[in-house]
């Protein structure tokens, strides 16, 4: 198996003002849009604005779209359902020579018109390393994963990856995709040479003892590949998604009974993510999110990260370091590995990534592994649990009694449950 030596560092998809409503829905995605005639999918154009239609006005969401489009002289170029809370969403473009903000305005103001928002924007940004590592897997280590694996395995676990796509052909990934969508137009034709998300699929649930690569933190946990985001002309790890493309993706995993969503990247508050947040908190899905990496200003650790039910998460290093950022000191952020993680990319390889994307990773497959060992746990629950049974470490930028703590699978099992095979850390 070929091993890729070249040092990368995936870091959070970050999130730059995009425009979003809300749609009512189905269970199955809808046909993939074409590519705009430039190459980039239409979700991800500039000056797109999406407005949401109630459902209790359902038999004329058709009528609605088209005047709405005649009313504004908009043209519209996309619409689709968000079934899980229960509302149609349109997108309209808006021409150059407008005024987006006026056009927002008198939006909001239609008594026709639920909601409007900008579509906003999710990039992902990479940072390289020169350091010489050494070739071995501490992460699933580091946070005790293989000593609970004899007991629990995350096995019947959904856990939807809301990324780029994955490479469903890498071999410490084939059997542990349950289902798979696209979101991004164009996106199917590359979904298997997507980078970021192939790793953060092989964080999560890398087969175990095959005698080849890696092994997750949950290695037996159903993966949903949900394809929200888009690799461009940039670097290899840069990664783009939208408000319209995440929307869809969230709302196929809670219809499709995801248990966990993994959110390995972070952007700026969203009313229409935060909705469907809420809708995934009241069927007790726990959201996991990696947070601003380097942190925004202020210490902003980003959205969804910043949602008090949303488990926020930092990256620490092979040495236990890891950086709180200033605005957090009441939010119980976590820290897990995500410094130098050797995971699966695609064709067949595996390299060294860093950032709080694979951070992220690590708790959910923590989470995957507490809910198949108590399949009724709250997000509430297992957020606590995590937060209990962490390990403390310094913070060595800060006050020396400034202090995190690392995820830890076994402690927090162990508390679950008072295992005996679990020894205290």
């Amino acid at each position: 198996m070929k091993l890729a030596m070249r040092i990368t560092s995936i870091i959070v998809l970050l999130a730059w003002p995009f425009l979003m409503s809300g749609c009512s829905g189905r269970t199955s995605p809808p046909p993939a849009l074409k590519p705009s005639a430039e190459g980039v999918p239409k979700q991800l154009l500039k000056r797109q604005v999406i407005i949401t239609l109630t459902s209790a006005a359902k038999a004329e969401w058709d009528h609605t779209t088209t005047a709405l489009s005649q009313t504004y002289d908009l043209p519209q170029v996309g619409a689709f359902p968000l079934g899980s809370i229960g509302v149609r969403c349109i997108v309209f473009q808006v021409p150059s020579d407008r005024s987006l903000p006026e056009l927002m305005t008198r939006l909001e103001a239609d008594p026709r018109v639920e909601s409007v928002q900008p579509n906003q924007f999710f990039q992902g940004q990479g940072l390289s390393y020169n350091d010489q590592y050494a070739q071995h897997q501490y992460g699933a280590q580091a946070v005790r994963a293989a000593l609970v694996h004899p007991h629990v395995t995350g096995r019947g676990v959904k856990v939807a990856v809301i990324d780029t796509g994955v490479d469903t052909t890498h071999p410490d990934l084939q059997g542990r995709i349950v289902s798979m969508a696209n979101f991004v137009a164009g996106g199917k034709a590359t979904f298997d040479r997507d980078r970021h998300g192939t790793a953060i699929a092989g964080v999560i649930a890398a087969k175990a003892n095959n005698d080849i690569g890696i092994f997750g933190v949950a290695p037996e946990a159903d993966l949903m590949a949900l394809k929200a985001c888009w690799h461009g002309s940039g670097t290899p790890q840069s990664a783009l998604c939208s408000s319209w493309t995440i929307a869809r993706a969230v709302d196929f995993a809670l219809q499709e009974g995801a248990r966990i969503l993994n959110f390995s990247l972070a952007g700026p508050a969203d009313p229409l993510l935060e909705r469907l947040l809420r809708q995934a908190l009241l069927q007790d899905v726990i959201a996991v999110a990696a947070t601003f990496q380097p942190q925004g200003q202020h210490g902003d650790i980003g959205f969804p990260a910043s949602l008090e039910h949303v488990i926020a998460v930092v990256s620490s290093d092979p040495q236990g370091h890891a950086h709180r950022p200033a605005s957090v000191a009441n939010h119980g952020v976590l820290a897990a590995p995500g410094v130098e993680i050797l995971t699966t990319t695609p064709q067949q390889t595996y390299d060294f990534l860093s950032g709080s994307s694979l951070a992220a990773a690590h708790v959910s497959g923590i989470a995957a592994l507490l809910l198949e060992d108590h399949p009724r746990l709250t997000p509430a629950r297992v957020r606590s649990l995590l937060q209990t049974t962490s390990r403390s470490i310094r913070n060595p930028d800060t006050q020396p009694n400034t202090m995190l703590g690392i995820v830890d699978a076994c402690a927090a099992l162990r508390q679950l449950e008072s295992v005996s095979f679990c020894p205290a850390s």
